[in-house]
């Protein structure tokens, strides 16, 4: 734990230095802003004690604590002054110091406040780095086609700086896409900031962004500043307002903008990651959405699958989601049975991953004890039927003679199982206990057709395709 003592009277800081290094601490020594700035470069440290006055400098204290909660904000600041007065404390307060001590100060109080100023210090990066394992351990899960396509392209946008724009349907994975661009990057380290255009109020957009400067609070930093050197994420770029895009675009085009109620230009490195499930080219057309900041945003478009596209994975998903919520929250770790998979492979999921998530955490919540999650625990499993129980008929299939009723029920039957096993036919034949040929001659039959969508093979019905020969 290192600590930067800056005074141009050399006694003063020797002493300080001193006392502290006796208390067990790494002390370095400046006696004027440049040989201050020079060390802060070679290596932040972990605590500053600053004086206010430094005599022959080209910035004073208060210069200073600008530029260090400026470029290294976690750093906390102790304020020291032969001069203090309230006006200068207040001024060192706002614009981010730790705390302010008058000279000749108390030895017990100095040691007092940096010692409580490196607890500050040491649970912020505790935090941080907590943070960042959580988000660490959100793998990217799966092994279908599709899954694989999404991640060989993420894997060749990583080490590069290119914007990136992902699509999809909502809960579908754009955010753990994003992070897995950020992590596996060399911003990795770097902050990962995530704006949310969809919930911050329009009103207030441009100062959540950018930030503030007002008399009373001093310099409040926007999240486009809190992410620099790293990435910043738009979540629903298409939710933003449209005056806010013209800014935004300025700043991708001037990597710098200038605070809300400030006048000085604030410059920022980012690596823009955006996300989208509108249509931004018919927001564009319906005169919503930028063209410029479109095309700015959308280097490297990269579509990710809803889950619907990515059944053979759901398995896979719901097993890594009960690992999860035992680690994270001690539920119990269940396993999944057969008959259960099968259904969570059939069902509609319009909510995707995060709808799948959140199946998952009921049933480990609600659920019936510690052994095998049995189909009838998921939700929506009211009305379907177990082997030997009695199947109620919907009014229109009880409706139809029994030939109809027996294609419907068995094109509906195969379309499910197709899908479900991301349209292997050799995989389905085995499961539903057909020759491989037989079932090709019954789905020509019925009308069923397989054809590849976002690299996953995927059923339909085609009337014409029934009536006419096998391709």
């Amino acid at each position: 734990m290192s600590i930067l003592i800056v005074d141009d009277e050399k006694d003063i800081r020797e002493l300080i230095g001193d006392i502290l290094k006796d208390e067990g601490y790494a002390i370095r020594l400046a006696g004027n802003s440049e040989d201050c700035i020079n060390e802060i470069n070679n290596e932040a440290p972990d605590l500053m004690v600053l004086d206010i006055w430094l005599k022959d400098s080209r910035m004073d204290g208060i210069d200073i604590l600008k530029t260090v909660k400026r470029d290294n904000p976690d750093v906390p600041v102790i304020i020291i002054s032969g001069h203090g007065n309230i006006e200068i404390a207040v001024a060192a307060i706002k614009q981010g110091a730790y705390d302010f001590i008058e000279k000749p100060f108390n030895i017990d109080q100095l040691v007092l406040v940096v010692a409580r100023a490196m607890e500050t210090s040491r649970l912020r990066r505790e935090n941080t780095e907590l943070k960042r394992r959580d988000v660490t351990s959100t793998e990217m899960i799966g092994s279908s086609p599709s899954f694989k396509a999404l991640k060989s392209q993420l894997d060749k946008v990583t080490k590069s700086n290119g914007r990136v724009m992902l699509t999809g349907q909502p809960g579908s994975g754009k955010e753990l896409a994003a992070r897995y661009i950020h992590l596996n990057s060399n911003r990795a380290s770097a902050p990962f900031i995530t704006v949310s255009s969809a919930t911050i109020e329009p009103e207030r957009m441009e100062e959540v962004l950018f930030g503030r400067e007002t008399p009373e609070r001093g310099i409040e930093p926007g999240l486009l500043e809190q992410a620099h050197g790293g990435v910043v994420y738009f979540d629903e770029v298409g939710d933003m307002p449209t005056g806010t895009q013209s800014k935004i675009l300025r700043v991708l085009t001037e990597q710098q903008f200038t605070r809300a109620g400030g006048t000085d230009k604030v410059r920022v490195d980012l690596r823009v990651v955006s996300s989208t499930s509108r249509d931004l080219p018919g927001e564009i057309r319906a005169g919503r959405f930028r063209q410029e900041l479109f095309d700015r945003l959308n280097v490297v478009p990269i579509p990710v699958p809803s889950l619907a596209d990515r059944r053979d994975d759901i398995p896979e998903l719901a097993r890594h989601f009960v690992t999860w919520f035992h680690r994270s929250q001690g539920l119990p770790l269940r396993v999944i049975s057969p008959d259960a998979e099968a259904m969570l492979q059939t069902m509609s999921w319009p909510g995707n991953i995060r709808q799948l998530r959140n199946m998952i955490e009921r049933v480990l919540i609600l659920g019936e004890g510690t052994g095998e999650i049995e189909a009838r625990e998921l939700p929506g499993a009211e009305g379907s039927s177990s082997a030997g129980e009695a199947m109620v008929l919907g009014g229109a299939v009880a409706t139809l003679p029994l030939r109809e009723a027996r294609e419907l029920f068995e094109r509906e039957y195969l379309l499910t199982q197709i899908n479900r096993f991301g349209g292997n036919i050799s995989r389905t034949a085995n499961f539903v206990g057909m020759e491989r040929s037989a079932l090709h001659r019954k789905l020509k039959s019925l009308g069923v057709v397989t054809s590849s969508k976002s690299g996953t093979r995927s059923a339909y019905f085609d009337e014409e395709y029934q009536e006419g020969d096998v391709p």
